[in-house]
């Protein structure tokens, strides 16, 4: 198959677990809330909120982003950047000065006009100094953003950004409305193809198609229902009794053959920008120690941890996608040595290795996870214990408190390299010479140079051994074969359902 990356398509073969998967037999029946223009979306977590700009988790955007709020421009299902509430955009010859031109007429959901001085607005308040959006940094470029008219505004940046379209296409950019934005969390108000209509606390989030978007004649669904299910067997039960129409990131690989067998369903093994770590607490106890995370890197089988996910997945050396053209396979930077790994541990005083919490996120990978590197830790002495926490539990304690020692999880969102340079985030990485090295791939703005900038910064995290790198996140998509315009891959958190429709 082929997998997309924002810098376009490459080819991808040989890879255990990446292929196109389709039953054999004849082409499966619509159910019947198809003909209501009605689809059923399972997910394994639940979003705290409904607004991009209030929390970090993936599934805030899977269901927004694209559904319910729009950017300026936007990712589309190869990774590319185009259009979105913005016609186009111009760049200044010093990369310093962008001018979009939005779409005119545009409405938001409540009625009210989406124009320049709600850009102004939602950008002013992701790069003001003390903005709590989780993804500030990415708009810390921006130095001042001036409304020209109605529909052109300028933004100035404080210096040049080779990632600043990119990151005012992501959800984290969803332009919102001045009256509105306060309530988005519980109650969101966008321009995209759907509006929001109901949310039952831990069951659904149900949108219906927009009456306000500009193109609403594309768009044919009429209702769709976001159906929460975490356990991999009343995943697969929803989806054999025909409760749900699809899972486009199916949590449960070792389930595939299953579901495979069943001629009502399609399953697509795509791509994702999900970097699957051992996130360590690098401000922590031994942890503080290089040769301490060294030793656990040289502890870490990937091949089994690999395996436990069915094989639906790429091992990493370092925190970036192996299908990106500027990927370096970093896995032997610490290759899988166990005598080597308890070595490392004496000479930082731990011969007998140390105890430490291993904080579990309620995702399957997690927990295959969790399980195959007690084991393969245990082997070098340190002795993890499982705290099992739900998806707020696991975004107060670990991702905002940074009360853990261990945990894992996946990184979804493109560009996230980034993250080693902030200052204050969950892994208390900091070192001065990635931070110089990242601001210097930020300004460079010729491809060619940033690419060398880009390959030298997964090494350094990588030599720096930040976090135990395990694999890569596998998208494996299921959907009734009668539903048409699912992304194969997943560019960036999305489940976007303008394009999608029944036969």
């Amino acid at each position: 198959m082929t997998i997309f990356t924002r810098r376009g398509a490459i080819g991808l073969t040989g890879a255990a677990g990446v292929l196109a998967l389709f039953g054999e037999g004849a082409l499966a029946q619509a159910p019947a809330r198809a003909k209501d223009g009605a689809v059923v979306i399972g997910m394994s977590l639940e979003p705290p909120v409904l607004d991009p700009n209030l929390n970090a988790a993936a599934a805030v955007r899977e269901i927004t982003y694209l559904n319910i709020y729009e950017s300026l421009a936007r990712i589309d299902p190869r990774g590319g950047i185009i259009p979105g509430l913005a016609t186009g955009w111009t760049v200044s010859p010093d990369g310093l000065e962008y001018v979009f031109k939005l779409v005119p007429g545009v409405k938001y959901h409540d009625g009210e006009p989406c124009d320049s001085a709600d850009v102004k607005f939602t950008l002013d308040r992701l790069s003001a100094p003390d903005a709590t959006a989780p993804g500030k940094s990415l708009y810390a470029s921006i130095k001042s953003v001036e409304v020209i008219d109605a529909t052109t505004v300028k933004v100035t940046l404080k210096n040049p950004d080779s990632f600043f379209l990119y990151n005012v296409a992501l959800g984290d950019a969803s332009i919102m409305g001045r009256k509105s934005a306060a309530t988005n969390g519980t109650k969101p108000i966008g321009t995209g193809p759907f509006v929001f209509k109901e949310r039952k606390e831990g069951d659904s989030v149900t949108l219906a198609k927009s009456p306000t978007y500009r193109h609403a004649a594309s768009i044919r669904l009429n209702t769709v229902t976001f159906k929460f299910i975490r356990d991999p067997a009343a995943q697969i039960n929803a989806l054999l009794a025909g409760d749900v129409d699809t899972f486009p990131g199916f949590q449960a690989p070792e389930l595939v053959g299953r579901v495979r067998a069943d001629n009502r369903f399609a399953v697509v093994i795509g791509s994702t920008m999900g970097e699957t770590i051992l996130a360590t607490n690098n401000g922590r106890g031994p942890m503080k120690d290089l040769r301490v995370r060294q030793a656990i890197a040289h502890a870490l089988n990937r091949e089994d941890l690999v395996a436990g996910e069915s094989g639906f997945a790429l091992p990493i050396g370092s925190h970036f996608p192996p299908h990106d053209a500027d990927h370096v396979d970093l896995t032997k930077t610490y290759p899988f040595d166990i005598a080597k790994a308890k070595k490392l541990l004496a000479d930082a005083g731990h011969p007998n290795g140390f105890e430490a919490s291993l904080k579990l996120p309620p995702v399957g990978y997690a927990q295959r996870s969790g399980e195959i590197l007690v084991s393969q830790l245990g082997k070098i002495g340190i002795k993890l214990t499982i705290t099992q926490l739900q998806w707020p539990q696991w975004l107060a304690e670990v991702f905002k408190e940074r009360n853990y020692d261990f945990t894992i999880v996946a990184h979804t969102e493109a560009n996230d390299l980034d993250r080693y340079a902030r200052d204050g985030y969950y892994w208390g990485y900091d070192s001065k010479a990635f931070k110089d090295h990242w601001a210097a791939v930020v300004r460079e703005t010729d491809p060619a140079k940033r690419a060398v900038l880009i390959k030298a910064a997964q090494k350094m995290v990588a030599d720096d051994a930040v976090n135990g790198f395990l694999f890569q996140l596998g998208k494996i998509g299921v959907w009734n074969r009668q539903l048409v315009g699912m992304w194969e891959n997943s560019p960036t958190p999305s489940i976007d359902l303008s394009g999608v429709s029944w036969k």
